[in-house]
């Protein structure tokens, strides 16, 4: 098959982080093709209930049976654990907060920190593994210092991004055999294997906001995060009032509702402490620099020029790390706080950190 595992020397043993899904299915799919003995360990994150009703989530009722299906196919154990109160306070709990700190959350980076790696990870261990395979689109690149983490081969999946805190010691047992495949490649390898997960819908981006609508789960745990405030313009003079913090995100144009301006508006920031919406124009949003916390090193940050991503959805922009302080070459957009800034030496992930601050850049509106 396509994929190397690059197992460990005399490795028989391989656990694989099972979601359900089409991507890691067909990871032990393959693991079983390399002599191993293969384990499918699934994380349960709802209660039981909760989770059959979920459809389009990860880690749900249908992903738990979908998961199992496959391992019975492959001949392969599964075991499924419980962590539904680890995930709702690691994760579910602190998007709710960060909401109402006025910052925009990342739960998937949350998530692989917390339940799916360390947990994980220590799961595989006391199973007796040699490593952990995930359906990550990543790369793990062996390089002069050790294992590197680079990014997945297909831009469209890469997910590099979200796997930032990834430590050397996590990256020197995880396996990522997907990382050099575009996911039409993956889907076909599991029709060939018969995988009833085959042709299955990825899970969405927020896992536990099945219907999209953040805002609801936000005021329901934090009802603070709900409660109306006053939407100003640069000056701090009042231009209308919004229904609460859990609607808006630095960089939002859309749901404002504020018409008449000469130029659109933008949500520049967020002052929690007054419930305030701070709006202007696209120039408003530009900043120089982000003060990073929580910075972690793969392998260290070389020599040589470097690219920052500051949502997972922005390009790489050239940029420099000068003790915690991220500073762009040119201008940056709608950087905000709570979000991770992820650094990259060309395909190679360097880290990267959380953005605590940002330094305004003075452009012209």
């Amino acid at each position: 098959m396509d994929p190397d595992f690059q197992l460990p020397p005399g490795a028989n043993r391989i656990v694989v982080a099972m979601s359900g899904g089409v991507d890691s299915s067909v990871v032990a799919a393959l693991a079983t093709g390399t002599g191993a003995e293969v384990i499918g360990v699934t994380l349960q994150l709802y209660d039981h209930g909760e989770a059959t009703a979920r459809a389009g989530a990860c880690c749900a009722g249908r992903d738990i049976r979908d998961a199992r299906a496959v391992c019975d196919r492959l001949g392969i154990a599964h075991y499924v654990l419980d962590h539904e109160s680890a995930f709702r306070a690691a994760v579910v709990e602190r998007f709710a907060d960060e909401y109402l700190a006025g910052r925009t959350p990342i739960p998937c980076v949350q998530c692989n920190m917390g339940p799916k790696f360390t947990d994980l990870l220590a799961t595989a261990r006391e199973l007796g593994a040699d490593c952990l395979a995930t359906g990550h689109y990543v790369r793990r690149v062996p390089g002069p210092a050790g294992p590197e983490l680079h990014r997945g081969a297909d831009p469209a999946r890469d997910q590099s991004y979200f796997l930032f805190a990834t430590t050397t010691a996590q990256l020197d047992y995880l396996r990522f055999p997907l990382g050099g495949l575009p996911k039409a490649r993956v889907r076909q390898i599991a029709a060939e294997l018969g995988l009833g997960v085959a042709a299955k819908p990825d899970s969405q981006d927020i896992c536990f906001v099945p219907d999209g609508n953040h805002a609801a789960l936000v005021t329901r745990l934090r009802p603070a995060a709900g409660e109306a405030g006053p939407i100003v313009d640069l000056a701090g003079r009042r231009l209308g009032e919004h229904a609460g913090l859990a609607h808006f995100t630095v960089g939002q144009r859309r749901g404002i509702g504020i018409g008449g301006t000469a130029d659109p508006l933008y949500v520049v920031r967020l002052v929690p402490e007054r419930r305030e919406v701070v709006v202007g124009p696209r120039a408003a949003l530009a900043v120089s620099a982000a003060r990073l916390s929580g910075i972690n090193r793969i392998g260290g940050v070389g020599e040589g020029p470097i690219t920052a991503k500051v949502r997972s959805m922005a390009r790489p922009v050239p940029a420099r790390l000068l003790e915690d302080w991220l500073v762009f070459d040119a201008p940056e957009y709608g950087v905000s706080p709570g979000q991770a800034a992820v650094l990259y030496a060309g395909e190679r992930v360097l880290g990267g950190g959380w953005i605590e601050k940002t330094e305004a850049a003075l452009v012209a509106a």
